[in-house]
């Protein structure tokens, strides 16, 4: 793999040796191709050396030193080769003072501080003592140790982060869950409220029917008591029609008016908002008119609450709850102020 490869190189080992190395490992990793170098480090790399040598010129006899040096020289004075070309033994970084042994090493210097200024140099690269071979391998193991540790640290780190998103998650859950109970709490309030008015209601309509019943039952048996002993039947309203006759008709018309049997009320609040409107039996008693009004808004008590009338203007108080509306003078309509 290129990334042990270039490990391996920038820790000094040989690229022959590098190459060798990955090959007989099968590039199963970096340990246990730094393995296989240092156990065959006093042993000869069979291919990599070979094709080397093969791909080499053979050296000729006939060549030495002295002419090795005056062909150099000879290329000098002709402008061919420079100094520092023949010369230059490594790279140099210009920029840290590090030299490396060949071009692959520089550039993975390169990616990894970010200098860019090299230059060619006479220093030779020393191979790597094994002091400074196990130096190495112990700086690469801490290193490889920092780095799990890193990641190791980052993981937590990212749990930690799913595990607090998971909570927030949860606790939204439960306030929404919190938010639905409350509005059917407010729905079951209100539908309970509903349902007492109703119940107010029909109490009410009972209690009326009942009075009416009452009523009826009293005059039925009156009735029946003056047919037994002979007497002339007399209704209801009998007694006040003497009087009414001897006053003036407009007065005629109101006494006739308690005669009527049932009554329509219209009740208006003091405190102002929508009228209420009844019909009730004419001898349903005022009591029957408090009820119905509490049952309605729920804001009414009927131990207090007190009627008022403007034409003719007239108070009732809690004293006049068990007279009829006949008798109260409310009959066939009337319209009363409500003061809760």
């Amino acid at each position: 793999m290129a990334g042990d490869k270039d490990t391996l190189l920038a820790m000094g080992f040989d690229s022959a040796r590098v190459e060798w190395a990955l090959k007989a490992t099968g590039n199963r990793g970096l340990q246990p191709a730094m393995d296989h170098i240092l156990e065959n480090e006093s042993k000869s790399v069979p291919s990599v050396e070979s094709t080397s040598e093969s791909s080499a010129p053979a050296p000729s006899g006939d060549m030495d030193i002295d002419e090795d040096a005056e062909d150099v020289e000879a290329l000098r004075s002709l402008g061919g080769v420079a100094a520092n070309e023949v010369e230059a033994k490594s790279i140099k970084c210009s920029e840290c003072g590090k030299i490396f042994k060949n071009t692959a090493l520089a550039n993975f210097h390169a990616e990894k501080s970010g200098h860019d200024q090299f230059e060619e140099s006479t220093e030779e690269v020393k191979p790597l003592t094994e002091e400074e071979k196990k130096e190495r391998l112990a700086e690469l193991r801490a290193k490889m140790a920092e780095k799990r540790s890193r990641k190791a640290v980052e993981e937590a780190a990212e749990h930690k982060a799913n595990e607090l998103l998971r909570r927030k998650a949860g606790k939204d859950l439960h306030k929404v869950k919190e938010e639905l109970q409350a509005k059917e709490a407010i729905k079951e309030a209100q539908q309970k409220k509903r349902d007492k008015i109703e119940e107010a209601k029909a109490r009410a309509a009972v209690k009326a029917q009942i009075e009416a019943d009452k009523k009826a039952r009293a005059e039925k048996s009156a009735r029946e008591k003056a047919l037994r002993e002979g007497r002339p039947i007399e209704d209801a309203g009998a007694s006040t029609l003497p009087s009414a006759a001897a006053g003036s008709g407009p007065s005629t018309s109101g006494v006739a008016g308690k005669d009527f049997k049932d009554t329509r009320l219209q009740i208006r609040m003091s405190t102002g908002g929508q009228p209420y409107t009844i019909s009730l039996p004419s001898d349903t008693p005022l009591s029957a008119v408090a009820e119905f009004l509490a049952s309605q808004t729920l804001t009414v008590s009927v131990d207090v609450v007190t009627f008022a009338q403007h034409f003719p203007r007239k108070t009732f108080s809690q004293s006049d709850f068990t007279k009829s509306l006949r008798e109260l003078g409310l009959t066939p309509s009337a319209v009363l102020i409500a003061t809760p």
